[in-house]
């Protein structure tokens, strides 16, 4: 279906427009609407980026941040958010909790749930408390929601839900891909959308740095948003590869923690996450170490369920063996 959109659009010799199609703008505002529970997003408020990453990475620049910015970031996290505040210069403060950040100011606050690397799914309150700390400190909120669809044992909500920043996206944005959803990684299809003045200046910035996402992806990309049915098919072959995981992991002496959501089972043995690396190496997987996403993780390894059944099935066999 995707495939047909994207070949349907191959006529496109003209420039895209950085804004993307009114049809791709309405049909992110209606998923969002009709999956997310998100409501008044009008098509002013949302912005096609060209891969979620690419964004995430240079949305301190766009936001106009600097050397005398402050980031907050989550303990452990996708490194790009800190790459991102370092390209331009800004001082990045990682923490959980608002309460630990301390005075002075705060220019921009990444959260991330379903997170990257442990699965954890923050709960509305949470998310609610970090919008109203940021919103009084004239601060820019950010969530990073690409696996937002992929919950197992949580309920994801966005930032843009109402029980979380009360019906007004001011000082908000969510950031949504279609990598994961919808298989979509090749694509470089995502975008952003929340409060309206800052996609506008989001959208001004991108027109001069030419950032447009091709004219054949914005159509396969609304295609995607629009039908439901192929997620259901995603979703079920990645519940049956994380079930298989699970029970393959626990036998062999492994704690799962977190991992309500997403596409990674955050594992240890309570041993530095190298041996626990080499243990799966010895038995011909490949496991990502916890400390790649700060600190915290250097107990932990990371587990994916993103290779095909067939490497899936031969991993757990070797976990068990």
């Amino acid at each position: 279906m995707v495939q047909r959109a994207l070949a349907g659009a191959a006529k496109a010799p003209g420039y895209p427009t950085t804004h993307g199609t009114k049809r791709l703008r309405g049909a992110a505002a209606s998923w969002m609407e009709r999956r997310l529970g998100v409501s008044a997003v009008g098509t002013d408020a949302v912005l096609p980026a060209i891969g979620t990453k690419e964004l995430v990475a240079s949305l301190p620049l766009l936001l106009g941040l600097g050397p005398d910015s402050r980031v907050v970031v989550p303990e452990l996290a996708y490194p790009t958010y800190d790459i991102g505040a370092r390209v331009v210069g800004a001082q990045v403060l990682a923490s959980d909790s608002t309460m630990a950040i301390g005075p002075g100011r705060v220019d921009l606050v990444w959260v991330n749930s379903p997170a990257n690397p442990t699965g954890r799914v923050l709960p509305a309150e949470h998310l609610r408390k970090v919008v109203d700390w940021a919103r009084e400190r004239d601060a820019v909120v950010v969530s990073d929601e690409c696996y937002i669809e992929l919950g197992w044992e949580a309920r994801p909500v966005s930032v843009l839900h109402p029980d979380v920043c009360g019906g007004s996206h001011q000082g908000v944005l969510a950031l949504h891909s279609l990598s994961k959803r919808s298989n979509l990684a090749g694509y470089r299809a995502g975008f952003v959308a929340g409060d309206a003045a800052l996609v506008s200046a989001l959208l001004e910035a991108r027109k001069h740095l030419g950032l447009m996402m091709p004219t054949p992806v914005q159509a396969a990309m609304v295609a995607a948003l629009d039908d439901d049915a192929h997620l259901v098919t995603q979703r079920q072959l990645y519940a049956a590869r994380r079930q298989l995981l699970l029970a393959a992991l626990r036998d062999a002496g492994f704690a799962v923690e977190h991992s309500e959501a997403g596409l990674y089972l955050w594992v240890t043995r309570d041993e530095p996450c190298m041996e626990t690396v080499a243990w799966f190496a010895d038995r011909g997987v490949l496991v990502a170490p916890g400390d790649f996403y700060g600190v915290r993780g250097a107990r932990h390894v990371r587990v994916a369920l993103t290779a095909s059944d067939e490497r899936i099935d031969a991993a757990a066999i070797r976990i068990a063996g």
